[in-house]
Order: structure tokens, then C-alpha cells, then sequence
């Protein structure tokens, strides 16, 4: 299966956003994608966190979840939108949720991050629980691909990937292809990225694809980029440094089988 992790710089600017991610996932489906994922924040990165408020949609409709349902039936392909802000229970917070999308345009998964981002180094602060509300249920969906082999796959957001025992329970779950959305901060990015995300793919033995925010927005923000698909032994199979753009990748499900086979360490789970 060939998938795409999709890498953007997004604005204050929901509508160009969109525009832009809807071009990226055209690009995709062209060079073949099956399954493309958008990052995290791919409609709005604003100048405060509190921009995402005046946002937020109601699941289930609204112009964010239209367009995905929209071009996700228009190129046949499964789209997975890496987050937008859904309404919350609390009115000044929203969630921060991951929809998937089959090639009919039905959404069949939802998961809403669970672990929210706190950064304080004294000169970058960041503290998500001022707008967000966290969620509480890991989610996968299965994806029939085109070869006839069925994906499981797991959700997960950015700073999620912190979290080992999320990645694990995904595993015990049968889960052999972790998505993680991500808007990760150029300081945090440069230190931990690629290690964390190569981590969760040799100990789960999993396939991983991280589609991410990569450059300078507007508001002065710079997040790390480095959009990535990993295989179950770490490999890198694709990367994008900076920019916006398309990572392809193709998953093969005999390696995944092979890997797993020849190092039966998901078997040996004591704890």
C-alpha cells in the first residue's frame, strides 16, 4: 500500500488552509497515495491559541469535516485529517481531533488527543490545556487496502508520542500502522523527533507515518517538519526536511509479517 504524509505550513487562515491541504492530497492520489494523512493543525496555526475557538465545528458537520468527506470520495483514497477543533463539553475549550476518512467520504474513526502539549524552557511557553480539553480512548480503524491485506491502524497526535504505553496497548491490539500527526516545536523536533518516532516503530513493530508542520507561520511559530513513513525495523522509507510538500511511501504488509516472525518480541510481553 502506498501512503502519504502530507507536510504543511499553515496560516491564520482557515480557507487557504484548506485550499492548500486539498491541493497536497490531490498531489498525492496522483502519484498513487491509497491513504494520506494531513497533520496536525493543518487548518489553522493562529497567532494565539485561542483562535482555534472561533473554529471549531460540531462533529459531524462544518466546512473542515466537509472538505475532507469531499475529496476524500472525489480521489477514491483514504484521507485521515490530523487535527481540526471539534466543540468541546467545556465552551472555552474545543478538542483536538484526528477524523478518518474511507473513499466514500465516510468518516469511521475519530480519536481526540489525549496527552496535551506543556513547554516552558524559559523563552518558548506552550500550555494546550488553556484551550483544550483532552480525550480519553485510543482509537484504530481497519483499512482494506487494494492488495487485499487489512490495516490496522492507530491514532495518535504529536505529543502523544511521549507516551510509550499508548503504542503498546495499539500493539496488544493488533495495530501494524501508527499515524501520528504532529506540529511538534523546532526546539522539541530537533532534540526528539526522528529518535521517538523510530522507537515506536521497532518496539511495536509497526509501520509509523508522521505527516507534520515544517517551517515558519506566520504568527513566528517554527515547527520541526521532518514528515516521515518508518518501517518495522526502523528503516526510513521517506522524509521531507522543510516546507510543504508529499512523502510517499509503500508499506508491504510480507515485511511486516516477516519482521515479526523473525523477531517475535510482541509474543515475549511479560508486563
Amino acid at each position: 500500500m502506498i501512503i502519504a504524509a502530507i507536510q504543511m505550513v499553515s496560516s491564520g487562515d482557515r480557507d487557504d488552509n484548506l485550499n492548500q491541504a486539498q491541493d497536497l492530497l490531490r498531489q498525492a492520489a496522483a502519484q498513487g497515495a491509497e491513504l494520506a494523512v494531513l497533520p496536525e493543525y493543518f487548518c489553522l496555526i493562529g497567532k494565539q491559541d485561542g483562535d482555534k475557538l472561533a473554529i471549531q465545528e460540531p462533529w459531524g458537520s462544518g466546512p473542515i469535516q466537509q472538505l475532507l468527506a469531499d475529496t476524500a470520495r472525489e480521489l477514491g483514497i483514504w484521507i485521515v485529517g490530523g487535527t481540526l477543533p471539534l466543540t468541546a463539553n467545556l465552551v472555552d475549550r474545543v478538542f483536538n481531533s484526528t477524523l478518518a476518512y474511507d473513499p466514500l467520504g465516510q468518516c469511521v474513526a475519530r480519536y481526540d488527543k489525549v496527552h496535551l502539549f506543556r513547554f516552558d524552557n524559559g523563552v518558548e511557553r506552550y500550555d494546550e490545556s488553556r484551550v483544550l480539553e483532552p480525550g480519553h480512548t485510543p482509537t484504530r480503524f481497519a483499512l482494506p487496502s487494494r492488495d487485499g491485506h487489512v490495516w490496522q491502524v492507530g491514532l495518535s497526535v504529536c505529543y502523544d508520542l511521549r507516551f510509550p504505553e499508548l503504542y503498546r496497548a495499539y500493539a496488544k491490539d493488533g495495530v501494524d500502522l501508527i499515524l501520528v500527526p504532529s506540529a511538534f516545536t523546532h526546539t522539541t523536533g530537533q532534540a526528539h523527533w526522528e529518535v521517538l518516532l523510530r522507537a515506536r516503530a521497532i518496539e511495536n513493530l509497526s509501520f509509523v507515518a508522521a505527516a507534520a508542520q515544517g517551517g515558519v507561520h506566520p504568527n513566528g511559530r517554527q515547527t520541526w517538519g521532518q514528515s516521515i513513513a518508518i518501517d518495522p525495523w526502523g528503516v526510513v522509507l521517506g522524509e521531507l526536511a522543510q516546507g510543504p510538500g508529499v512523502v510517499l511511501a509503500e508499506l508491504d504488509a510480507s515485511l511486516l509479517r516477516q519482521r515479526r516472525t523473525q523477531l517475535p518480541a510482541l509474543d515475549h510481553r511479560v508486563l
